[in-house]
């Protein structure tokens, strides 16, 4: 449910009275970058088409939205942080994917970049929709592409809002 105006609390609490604090979904205004990793191009540009045709449908618009492609998952923390300490950006989303090979190079990459990129969300505060899938294979991963795009482009937009109000 979109709103156009962020509510800080519902006006009854699920919790006995407690102040809750309602999702908002609105992006209208929001600036949205999105760091796609260019390794396993076809499920990233999957991952990529319905995470912009959901910030699009959230409200954000499409001048407000920023696409940097980098070679692959491992680039992806360094330009989410130049993104976020560029102050240009309210939301940030990180698109990927890494699917098992029969090396320990699977478990490096989806470990140091998953690190990478919580590291950088705690460091600059700006909220970020890690969308890098880990899969075991090619089948998994081009499942799952439309449904986490989508996914991160709503978490993007809530934690935006959601930052604003607790600020």
């Amino acid at each position: 449910m979109q709103r156009t105006q962020p509510e800080t609390a519902r006006k009854q609490s699920r919790y006995d009275g407690i102040a809750e604090i309602d999702p908002d979904f609105n992006g209208a205004g929001l600036r949205v970058g999105v760091v796609m990793a260019r390794f396993n191009l076809d499920i990233c540009e999957g991952l990529l088409s319905a995470c912009t045709d959901e910030l699009l449908r959230l409200g954000v618009a499409r001048a407000d939205i920023r696409i940097a492609t980098v070679p692959g998952a491992l680039e992806i923390p360094l330009v989410l942080q130049t993104m976020a300490n560029s102050g240009r950006f309210d939301a940030l989303v990180a698109l990927g994917a890494v699917v098992r090979g029969e090396t320990y190079h699977f478990e490096l990459v989806s470990n140091e970049m998953g690190a990478g990129i919580t590291r950088v969300g705690l460091d600059t505060g700006l909220p970020i929709a890690n969308g890098v899938l880990t899969t075991e294979d090619e089948d998994q991963a081009l499942a799952r592409m439309s449904e986490k795009g989508a996914d991160c482009a709503r978490a993007a937009v809530e934690m935006a809002r959601l930052l604003k109000v607790l600020r």
